[in-house]
């Protein structure tokens, strides 16, 4: 959500252990986090973001992951800004 703030976007990561061993979690962290690297570009700038995965995401691949994320972070541009109060 964007947050009207002047600064970088941010991403956390919500994977808990239902996604799997903390091996499998790791993985699916790291994917997520180059992904968002990727994505950062493309991200307003204020924004925070946080992604929580599914344990389906233990099985998906690289480019399953990228194409979900990015498909939701297309939805960024009809989220109105946060107004500085």
């Amino acid at each position: 959500m964007p947050t009207g703030e002047s600064r970088a976007a941010r991403f956390g990561f919500i994977i808990s252990k239902q996604v799997g061993t903390a091996v499998v979690r790791n993985t699916v962290r790291r994917r997520l986090k180059a992904v968002c690297a990727e994505a950062l570009p493309r991200v307003p700038e204020g924004t925070d973001v946080v992604i929580r995965a599914l344990p389906a995401s233990a099985t998906a691949s690289f480019a399953e992951l990228s194409a979900d994320v990015n498909r939701c972070l297309g939805r960024l541009a009809s989220v109105p800004t946060a107004s500085a109060s």
